[in-house]
């Protein structure tokens, strides 16, 4: 514990700068730093599976943040013996306070994706190595399977270290994809597991997303855009996560207690690109009057515009959206403005009149109304809880 508040905490980090999600919680750990700091810091480019630094078996620091990917490493933070706070999460016997990820919210998130599209049947690409896979594909397969439908699930493997070791796996993975009931959708465990998977599917001439729609989790900006199509991925929150574990370091080495209980961030939604952008609907119709919500759900439209648009009868367009997407054709409108409403909220610091304009409500207030409604909260605390910060938005 720290003696004094004017001794300045020495604190290392060890967390992965080769990948977007490590960079994304340095930018949270520097935010809160540069709001409460400051901290003495180290921190390096360094991969996952990184050695620990020779110093670091003797160091007399004040706090560490890690994402620790060995027993190695675990088995030196706990010589060193000071306040800890781990950030990945891992089937390792770690025994630090761990604030990460909500796995079980990313499956859920990619199930709900899939079926709101149309599709019927299913499958996931997955390691079985790591909890965080785990917790991804059995929530996915809860949520599919209540819907009634069937996955096929495949396990990856991790060894792709010589050449004749990819192309047996790629094989493999195309020989699943041939296998499958088309069109499918598919949650690829993480983006590399995606990358991979798109891969195969151009190998077996499958196009995509026409007969397999791919969908990632991390959102890794560099697999995910240089992938042929680009993919959809789910977008994690690793600066609030950076954030959230910074704070509770420097209550740890103020000589707070460590939390009972795990923190899991909830990921911010679904990064929509080609691999994914598809509506698997048979009945035309239908799929156009949905892609027209879609579309145009933030500029104001009713279901009276809907209906000018294709030619379907209202109480056709309500029982077919409500036997695919288990809501009415104007919640799901309202859902698409709401999440509108999410996004802008998280990525700029607009006001409440102009994101009203930019999600279709005729009003700051109704939008304040509507939020609370279907969210539970206001947008101001929404914004608060999915940035870290408190930006000033109205009806807070």
């Amino acid at each position: 514990m720290l003696t004094s508040r004017s001794h300045i905490p020495h604190v290392a980090i060890f967390i992965e700068t080769s990948r977007s999600y490590g960079r994304g919680l340095l930018r949270g750990v520097r935010k809160y730093l540069s709001l409460k700091g400051p901290w003495s810091v180290f921190v390096e480019s360094r991969g996952l599976q990184s050695k620990p630094p020779p110093w670091l078996n003797n160091w007399r620091g004040d706090g560490i943040l890690t994402r620790t990917d060995s027993q190695r490493m675990s088995d030196i933070i706990h010589k060193v013996g000071v306040p800890t706070v781990e950030l990945r999460a891992t089937r390792l016997p770690i025994g630090f306070p761990f604030i990460g990820v909500d796995n079980q919210a990313t499956g859920r998130l990619v199930a709900e994706h899939l079926l709101d599209r149309g599709f019927r049947s299913f499958g996931i690409y997955d390691l079985d190595v790591e909890t965080y896979f785990s917790q991804r594909r059995e929530t996915f397969i809860e949520v599919i399977s209540e819907k009634g439908h069937q996955i096929s699930v495949l396990h990856a493997s991790g060894h792709r270290d010589r050449p004749t070791d990819w192309e047996r796996n790629q094989d493999k993975l195309v020989e699943w994809l041939r296998s499958l009931p088309k069109p499918v959708g598919i949650m690829a465990c993480n983006d590399q597991l995606g990358f991979w998977l798109l891969d195969a599917c151009r190998r077996a001439e499958i196009s995509v997303p026409e007969e397999v729609a791919v969908v990632g989790a991390e959102d890794d900006e560099t697999l995910c855009e240089v992938s042929i199509p680009t993919m959809s991925s789910v977008q994690f929150n690793p600066e609030l996560i950076g954030y959230e574990a910074a704070v509770l370091l420097e209550s740890l080495m103020s000589g707070g207690g460590v939390p009972a209980y795990p923190q899991l961030i909830p990921p911010l939604g679904i990064t929509v690109r080609q691999s994914s952008d598809i509506l698997a609907i048979e009945d035309r119709n239908l799929a156009n009057a949905l892609n027209f919500i879609r579309q145009n759900a933030c500029t104001g439209i009713t279901v009276a515009d809907v209906l000018k648009s294709v030619p379907i009868s209202r109480s056709s367009l309500e029982r077919k959206t409500r036997d695919l997407l288990g809501r009415s054709p104007q919640t799901e409108i309202m859902r698409i403005k709401i999440e509108q409403v999410k996004r802008l909220l998280l990525v700029s610091d607009a006001t409440l009149d102009v994101v009203a304009r930019r999600s279709g409500f005729s009003s700051a207030q109704v939008l304040c109304e509507r939020f609370r409604n279907e969210v539970g909260m206001t947008p101001g605390a929404y914004r608060k809880q999915v940035r870290g910060d408190e930006h000033p938005v109205g009806c807070s």
